[in-house]
């Protein structure tokens, strides 16, 4: 028979089990993203973190996995994807129930950068072990597209799981929950995933840590100044961050099989849709890990009333995640994300008028209005960067999406939340209550959580207005962010629309490719 007429590969019950051992933990591994938001006070309670130490707990996972990401998906060609998968799965589960039984703030922040080295472990083989599972196109694009779901919304549920987890258990579950989802893994992957493996694949672990160190020295410098240390440090970091980075890029461009290809920034498409990404996710990240405390601290709410707040958002976003794709086949994919960057800066706009008086309506509607605007630039993104490439460039490509996919919201959460720790810090020296004790005024000016703390422990008239003025400062806060963020998600709209406009609907450019076979014959 001739390949055209071969019958497709036949795509079994096997094979679907397979995809759900492969989307599950996918989903657990960028809900944990998110899933501290609304942990964020209960932990910061019985850990007595300074802010700083609270944001390194939220973000310093998602910086470890992304730049691991690469390298790891390389020593899994090298010694297998699924065996690879297995060990981080392991380490993952174990890891996590060490976090969970963890009272000191430093422990907390060694052990996430570990789990996202497990992470990074696990997430390019789940990729990767779609393409070897699924034979039959068809079927393994329906595959792809389920994964991608399944990482939507593990970024959108995450507050409500953990409020959900809060309301019955403590933080610790948030971390517990991963256990049994790892057993799976490690117990399933075995039974239903077939295993792949490149031995001649090279590693390139300096490559590695020269893009971990890079990120982090430039965020540790940028928390530095957050939170009003002394800039010649924190101007030192920065710039050496900067170096080694340049470092990375210079080793990338000279490497015959560079661990990131840097190359395909000089590709339009590329480029473009990875800024429009990483700036909207960024934008994003840091409101919505204030809001989520934001909610509770100053809005009063239980974790679960505030997971019930945030669901409204997690419901449109993934409606607009699930209808962008057909849009982008009737309009060109560049508009369409830039509407939806511009719907975020309505948004982030809101987010500027609120106060800490604001009725609860009107904040949910907020975050309704500003949420679902990131879903298009994250359902099209990938598909854009990977055809814009010659096919055996994809690889590179689809490694350079995903790592820019983890390390958005954590960017945002870093930088961000940063300036949203500086406005408060700002305010709440000034408005500090007379006559408060020394000790509650330093607990105060370390955030908005070891004032609510030291406010417990006052007499009824000085603790309320410390309350007060911690949660007017905080929610000064969370304006700064808003305001930060709604310049930034202008720019990626500004980019999506001008840097991505030569990419035509996708139903056009599919309709002209089945057109040309045809006028050839």
């Amino acid at each position: 028979m001739s390949e055209t007429n071969a019958p497709a590969p036949r795509t079994g019950a096997k094979q679907w089990w397979g995809l759900a051992v492969l989307v599950i933990p996918s989903t657990l591994l960028f809900m944990m993203l998110t899933i501290l938001f609304l942990a964020a006070p209960n932990m910061a309670a019985d850990l007595n973190p300074t802010s700083a130490q609270l944001l390194w707990i939220l973000d310093i996972y998602g910086f470890v996995m992304a730049g691991f990401l690469v390298a790891m998906g390389v020593l899994g060609d090298r010694i297998g994807k699924r065996l690879l998968m297995v060990i981080g799965a392991v380490l993952f589960g174990i890891v996590s129930i060490a976090a969970a039984l963890t009272t000191s703030p430093e422990l907390m922040i060694a052990w996430r950068a570990i789990l996202g080295v497990g992470g990074a472990m696990m997430l390019p083989s789940t990729l990767g072990l779609i393409f070897v599972l699924f034979a039959d196109p068809k079927a393994r694009g329906v595959a792809i597209g389920v994964w991608a779901g399944g990482i939507s919304a593990g970024v959108a549920l995450g507050p409500l799981l953990s409020g959900l987890l809060l309301e019955v258990f403590g933080w610790q579950a948030t971390f517990l929950v991963a256990v049994p989802v790892m057993a799976l893994v490690a117990i399933g992957a075995p039974l239903l995933l077939p295993e792949h493996k490149d031995p001649t694949a090279k590693i390139d672990l300096l490559s590695a840590l020269l893009l971990v160190a890079s990120l982090l020295a430039i965020i540790y410098g940028v928390k530095r100044f957050a939170t009003q240390e002394p800039a010649g440090p924190s101007i030192g970091l920065l710039i050496a961050g900067a170096l080694v980075g340049l470092w990375f890029v210079i080793r990338q461009l000279r490497a015959t099989q560079p661990l990131l290809d840097v190359r395909l920034f000089a590709n339009r498409t590329v480029s473009g849709a990875l800024a429009v990404f990483l700036l909207s996710a960024a934008a994003l990240g840091g409101v919505y890990s204030l809001f989520t405390q934001y909610l509770q601290q100053v809005q009063g709410l239980s974790p679960m009333q505030a997971g019930l707040s945030i669901l409204p958002a997690a419901a449109v976003l993934i409606v607009v995640s699930t209808l962008s794709p057909m849009l982008a086949r009737k309009f060109r994919p560049g508009n369409v994300i830039a509407v939806g960057l511009l719907t975020q800066v309505v948004g982030y706009i809101l987010f500027t008028q609120l106060d800490a008086g604001t009725g609860l309506a009107l904040v949910i509607a907020s975050f309704v209005v500003t949420y679902p605007g990131v879903a298009p630039s994250m359902a099209l993104t990938t598909d854009l960067v990977v055809s814009s490439v010659p096919p055996e460039k994809a690889g590179g490509a689809s490694g350079l999406a995903t790592t820019v996919n983890d390390l958005g919201i954590s960017l945002g959460v870093a930088v961000i939340g940063s300036i949203g720790i500086a406005a408060y810090r700002s305010q709440i020296s000034g408005s500090l209550p007379d006559g408060l004790p020394p000790e509650a005024a330093a607990a105060a000016e370390t955030g908005i959580d070891g004032a609510i703390a030291a406010a417990g422990q006052l007499p009824g008239d000085i603790g309320a207005a410390l309350t007060t003025a911690a949660q007017q400062a905080f929610t000064s806060g969370l304006n700064a962010a808003g305001i930060t963020s709604a310049i930034i998600a202008a720019l990626a709209a500004i980019i999506a629309a001008v840097g991505l406009r030569h990419i035509r609907p996708t139903g056009q450019a599919h309709d002209e490719a089945e057109k040309e076979p045809a006028q050839e014959s």
